[in-house]
């Protein structure tokens, strides 16, 4: 499948405005799919694409958008949950704050966009929504201990949504993508004491040996919601160089 697999399907796609979400919203609809990128700045989606504020921390909200997505387009085939914040510290070190924070935005947000969205969905032929997981929901990062609880999280969340919404003809499926070269890492690496050997040392933590493009996670995103995977729910696709699965010799 390639262009024109989503035409005449409509998708919206949460954190739609950077990194991994507009690389998703910019792919679905080079695929001929309608798309509306909700964000809670959607300043620099690419034109075509619907660009709508979104707080998915934020019921009314994510309705809101939700509806307007729906009302642009004419319906609702597709939902890519991907907003989400990274964290960092121990179980220790993050203030029971961040602690709610993290989880608000990265397993709650998906609740409520999906909330929103399954009286659409339920409406449409080719129904999926694929959520963006992390490589840290199946591998132990150090320091990124609330980080790995919400992916964690993410991941099961995924597998029990495909099993209660199979039966109405919706797929449910996660991406793990493992260190992707996106704005929030790269804030990581200009915080760091020496950003050079950082972004060396988490090149070398993948098999490939480099990080994964936001690109390269919006193809498998959409493979899983599109109509080539019409057998697959439940599933998780990791995208993270062989990190997940792989054991090398050095």
């Amino acid at each position: 499948m390639g262009a024109g697999e989503f035409e005449g399907l409509a998708a919206v796609v949460t954190g739609g405005g950077s990194g991994i979400g507009l690389a998703v919203a910019r792919t679905l609809a080079d695929r001929g799919a309608g798309v509306a990128a909700l964000d809670l700045d959607p300043g620099s989606v690419p034109a075509g694409v619907l660009g709508l504020r979104c707080d998915v921390t934020d019921e009314d909200s994510v309705r809101g958008a939700v509806q307007q997505a729906v009302e642009h387009h004419g319906g609702l085939d597709v939902l890519v949950n991907n907003a989400g914040i990274g964290a960092q510290g121990t179980v220790e070190t993050n203030s029971y704050d961040e602690w709610r924070r993290v989880f608000d935005v990265n397993v709650l947000g998906i609740v409520r966009t999906s909330r929103a969205a399954l009286p659409h969905l339920r409406r449409s032929a080719a129904a999926s929504i694929v959520n963006t997981c992390s490589i840290a929901a199946t591998a132990g990062l150090p320091d990124r201990a609330v980080y790995s609880a919400s992916k964690g999280a993410v991941l099961s969340l995924t597998q029990a949504m495909a099993a209660d919404h199979l039966v109405e003809g919706i797929r449910v499926n996660c991406v793990n993508p493992g260190t992707a070269d996106t704005p929030w890492v790269r804030r990581l690496l200009s915080s760091a004491d020496d950003p050079d050997a950082e972004l060396a040392a988490l090149n070398a933590r993948q098999p490939s040996g480099r990080l994964v493009s936001a690109d390269e996670v919006a193809a498998a995103v959409a493979y899983l919601a599109g109509p080539a995977a019409g057998a697959t729910t439940g599933t998780s696709l990791a995208v993270d160089g062989g990190m997940q699965g792989l054991r090398l010799r050095k």
